[in-house]
């Protein structure tokens, strides 16, 4: 383990943003195979004794392909540029001290309303849209599952980035944030199994999208 964390560490000297890209690639690969499980044994623990319960649980490969290509190609550069950027605009542009009280709570307040709101809608759409969906139920999904997913993580993930933000050096901050990806793409994925669950009917009455 410790050769492998020190060929990370010098891919990421010699080539950060591709060494960002393949391991958010890789890891959000794996969160879907975890997400798949979940959701299998979720639905046959529910399962009424007119259904297939029995039936085995088998890896959508596509269904990895496609979140794996989200890692790659979102979260990836994106995810590397923004938490570079972050850092020297708090840094340089609003002169707080690193490691401080206001510049982790200022980190934290503008991940979680400006990166965390787009990375669901993307999320969202993106799945929409490799499922063969059309743009009109893309839209309806994004509104019965964005808010509850906002909300509920909205509660656990500001806890990651304090974390995240005071101690993780910024070149690992992704990479940090993309193991906890493997757990939210489970909770993603149950999420989107809900649809249109009582609770997510409650959450949407206290913020009702139009």
């Amino acid at each position: 383990m410790l050769k492998l964390w020190k060929w990370y560490q010098n891919c990421l000297a010699v080539h950060p943003v591709k060494t960002q890209v393949i391991s958010s690639g890789l890891i959000w690969g794996a969160g879907d195979i975890a997400a798949q499980a979940v959701t299998h044994y979720t639905a046959k623990a529910h399962a009424t004794m007119d259904e297939d319960d029995n039936k085995e649980f088998k890896i959508n490969w596509k269904r990895v392909s496609t979140t794996s290509l989200f890692g790659l190609g979102f979260v990836g550069p994106v995810g590397h540029y923004w938490y570079e950027g972050l850092d020297r605009y708090i840094r340089l542009k609003l002169m707080l001290k690193p490691n401080s009280f206001r510049f982790v709570a200022t980190k934290v307040a503008v991940d979680g309303f400006i990166f965390g709101p787009l990375d669901l809608l993307v999320f969202f759409t993106y799945m929409g849209f490799s499922a063969g969906k059309s743009v009109p139920q893309i839209k309806e999904d994004v509104k019965r599952d964005f808010l509850p997913a906002f909300v509920l993580e909205g509660g656990i993930w500001p806890i990651v980035q304090v974390v995240n933000f005071r101690f993780i050096p910024v070149r690992y901050q992704l990479l940090y944030v993309n193991f906890f990806c493997l757990l939210d793409s489970c909770f993603l994925s149950w999420v989107e199994q809900q649809q249109d669950a009582p609770w997510k009917q409650w959450l949407k009455s206290l913020l009702p999208l139009k």
